[in-house]
């Protein structure tokens, strides 16, 4: 039995939580950190909720607790004093870190700021000074702390602080504990389980076996150390697959800020998946996968990455020269005979293949010349997300992931059909994005178009996030209306169900009282979420003064009614819908989709059994 293992619990308060981390984890079998991480030697530090300081007493007392030690030459001294002040304070331990880590020294005392940091970590007794120490050495610390940080993280009250830290020292580090944690114990992720244990084989392996590791992709991509594992397998296909579905992951719109931005390798990667593209076996999933990625680099967030000049055009042109080669070429054209063969058009495989032959040649379209103001609508790979994005392209770099971080473009339908990018003879802001989760929590971006002479300026920027607010953008007016006018009116990226859902959509403006008529709301009309393929009308039932809209504590009921693509055209599909809805009340076949039952029942509907 070894020293550490016969030595006796380590009393809180006397030891350092450095030293009781390393006890701990020497005891287990094994050296396995439960879920969550080993709790506190004596639990949370109670802090009376009544006595808690308030946020902006408590960044006064931390500041002054602490910024004086950040200069003393003695770094023992000023750690235990460290210590005791901190402890001293009724502030919770996770905001001292949030305060400290907004305290910056001086240049000339950056050395001893960074030496007492380094024994907080190591020598703090208690949880506040230990915070502070991690808080530190976001700012001012190295790799050389990561073996220290990674001790500390198995403590369940550090970890996520210290993915934190270690994101800012070494990257890599970094996604190993943050999988590590998502992961549990050894033994329940192959992939984490060969990271850890630095099997470069059995790394290539778990991204490759078919199923993508579970865990954030930049996190997967900086454990794995993507771009050495592509140099280390160069002739390996299924591994070049691997790497472009994280890519296309780390850079998706719709969700917060795209995690490519921040992943420090991108570049490389992307360099690596394009030169070895010619390598995959033309199919269906590859030539969707190597579409993708052209679309990211003409104007998603892969866009955004500092490319040498002319670099990214040249990446999209391999891709251009690649997929018009009669191998693949053929791809598409062979999906889309054998759907028409099975009369699967609206299922999921047809409607990937219409994808691929409407979007086929459009990555690869030339910029114009005359303008570097362009519009590029973007339909996603369908059997991936369905996603239709109007990406505007300012001076050859894509807004939306450039300036907010929380969402996505809007759709088409929202700024071309309704002609808000027009530059009309007053200024008019116009919503470009809304945030993932909606402008009402994390908020939407938006510029303010105004026609200046013969120029159309965008400025008045509203929403941007991060501190770079951009200037004015002027273009030429009579470039700006063609640009505009064209995308208007270019409906080649679209598919006969969402064709059917305008069509219903512009009918149902023109006419309101179709749904009117039976006390409905004059309805939106979209295609389904989970069926491209497949129209769904929404509208809603509130008897009152005015139709669909009821008033404050009146019932009301929310109903939907979903339209199969029959293969007809879509304009004998939108005029059968809407004399439908001229001639039967809508409310007798749409299901009920939203309300209550207790809304139902005074509405004289029934419930549905299963709820909704």
């Amino acid at each position: 039995m070894s020293v550490r293992d016969e030595r006796e619990p380590l009393a809180p308060r006397t030891t350092s939580l450095y030293d009781y981390a390393l006890f701990r984890h020497g005891i287990e079998p094994d050296g396995q950190v439960p879920a969550g991480g080993y709790p506190l030697p004596d639990g949370p530090p109670p802090v009376s909720r009544r006595a808690r300081l308030g946020r902006a007493a408590a960044e006064v007392a931390v500041t002054e607790a602490l910024a004086p030690l950040l200069a003393d030459p003695v770094g023992a001294r000023a750690a235990e004093a460290a210590d005791t002040r901190l402890a001293a304070l009724p502030v919770l331990p996770e905001h001292i870190h949030r305060i400290v880590l907004g305290i910056v020294p001086e240049d000339r005392y950056t050395g001893r700021a960074r030496r007492l940091a380094r024994r907080l970590t190591r020598d703090g007794t208690h949880p506040s000074a230990v915070h502070a120490g991690l808080a530190l050495l976001c700012n001012l610390g190295d790799s050389t702390d990561t073996p220290a940080v990674r001790t500390l993280a198995m403590l369940g009250e550090f970890s996520r602080v210290a993915v934190a830290v270690l994101d800012r020292i070494d990257r890599v580090a970094a996604a190993e504990l943050d999988l590590g944690i998502g992961a549990g114990a050894p033994g329940h992720d192959a992939f984490v389980d060969a990271v850890a244990g630095g099997d470069r084989e059995a790394v290539r392996a778990a991204l490759t076996g078919g199923l993508t590791p579970p865990g954030r992709p930049r996190r997967i991509a900086e454990a794995a150390r993507l771009d050495q594992l592509l140099h280390e397998y160069p002739q390996d296909p299924a591994l070049t697959v691997a790497a472009c579905r994280l890519l296309l992951a780390m850079a998706h719109t719709h969700q917060y800020r795209p995690e490519v931005l921040d992943y420090a390798r991108a570049r490389p990667v992307y360099e690596a998946v394009v030169s070895r593209a010619h390598r995959l076996t033309p199919s269906t999933d590859s030539y969707a996968l190597l579409l993708s990625l052209a679309q990211d680099l003409r104007s998603g967030a892969g866009a955004v990455l500092q490319w040498p000049p002319g670099r990214r055009a040249e990446l999209i042109a391999t891709l251009g020269r690649l997929l018009a080669e009669p191998l693949w070429t053929a791809v598409p054209e062979r999906a889309a005979a054998t759907a028409a063969h099975l009369g699967t058009r609206t299922d999921p495989s047809g409607h990937r293949a219409g994808w691929m032959l409407r979007t086929g040649h459009r990555p690869f379209i030339p910029p114009c010349a005359r303008t570097t103001f362009e519009i590029e609508v973007v339909v996603c790979d369908p059997a991936v997300r369905n996603v239709v994005e109007t990406r505007i392209v300012l001076g050859g770099r894509p807004l939306v992931p450039d300036l907010f971080a929380s969402g996505g473009w809007n759709s088409p339908e929202f700024l071309l059909d309704t002609g808000r990018l027009r530059a009309g003879p007053e200024p008019r802001e116009v919503q470009l994005a809304e945030a993932y989760c909606t402008e009402g929590c994390c908020g939407a971006l938006y510029v303010t178009i105004r026609r200046d002479g013969d120029q159309v300026v965008w400025d008045g920027w509203r929403g941007v996030e991060g501190q770079r607010k951009p200037p004015a953008y002027r273009c030429d007016a009579a470039a700006y209306d063609a640009e505009v006018e064209r995308a208007e009116n270019d409906r080649s990226w679209s598919w006969p169900a969402r064709d059917t859902a305008r069509l219903i959509a512009d009918g149902l403006l023109e006419r309101p009282e179709l749904l009117t008529a039976w006390g409905c709301s004059a309805g939106t009309a979209f295609t389904a979420w989970d069926e491209p393929g497949t129209v769904e009308l929404h509208f809603t039932y509130a008897p009152g003064t005015e139709p669909g809209v009821p008033g404050k504590d009146e019932p009301w009921l929310q109903f939907a009614w979903r339209i199969p693509d029959d293969g007809t055209p879509p304009q004998a599909q939108a005029r059968a819908a809407l004399e439908r809805l001229a001639g039967q009340n809508p409310r007798t076949w749409a299901r009920l989709s939203g309300g209550s039952k207790e809304y139902a029942e005074a509405l004289g509907h029934a419930w549905p059994a299963e709820g909704l």
